[in-house]
Order: C-alpha cells, then sequence, then structure tokens
C-alpha cells in the first residue's frame, strides 16, 4: 500500500489540467464591427418600442381610469411597468453583461 502511495503522490502535479488562459478578442472573425452595429440598432429598437409601449399603455390606464374600468387600467399599469422594466433592461444591457462576465472571470 505504501509503495503504491509513493507511486502516485509524486505523480499528481502532472494528472492537474494545465492553465488555459483564453481571452475574446475582436479580430478573430470577420464582421465583428457589423455584429456590434447591429446590436446597437437592435437595442435602439428595443428602446424606441418601449417608448410605444408606455403611451399605449398610458392611453389605456387613462381610458380605464376614465371609464370606470377597473381591469382595463390595472392592464394598463401593468403595462406602464413592463415598459420601464423592459427600457431599464435595454439601456442596462451592457453593463449587465459586463458584470457578470468580471463575476465569471473571478472564480
Amino acid at each position: 500500500m505504501i509503495d503504491l502511495v509513493t507511486a502516485v503522490v509524486p505523480n499528481l502535479p502532472l494528472l492537474v489540467p494545465l492553465d488555459v488562459n483564453i481571452t475574446p478578442n475582436d479580430n478573430g472573425l470577420p464582421g465583428i464591427s457589423q455584429l456590434r452595429t447591429i446590436v446597437g440598432a437592435v437595442m435602439m429598437i428595443g428602446l424606441i418600442l418601449s417608448v410605444l409601449a408606455l403611451i399605449t399603455s398610458a392611453i389605456v390606464w387613462g381610458f380605464g381610469a376614465n371609464s370606470s374600468n377597473p381591469h382595463l387600467a390595472g392592464r394598463g399599469k401593468v403595462g406602464v411597468l413592463v415598459s420601464c422594466g423592459a427600457a431599464i433592461i435595454c439601456g442596462a444591457a451592457v453593463t449587465l453583461i459586463n458584470f457578470f462576465w468580471n463575476v465569471g472571470q473571478s472564480v
């Protein structure tokens, strides 16, 4: 048994995988700059649609409140909150991804 331990323990460092050092780069594939442009345009579309949803929800909320329809007013309130939440997520998307990327890098 002692012979087995003395044979295996010195070779343990060889069994540990080597350190992998890979970082993202922006020159590995063609079209990365166009992809950034497309992502920025999609973010802008998301913000514009959030504004449209906010306006529509506010109108629904107003119609519901003025017609004594609590269900319609409640739907308008939910729409206002959802559209504001969508705008927050669209605006903070890059920051959120960078935050979780840094969390993953520190593991």
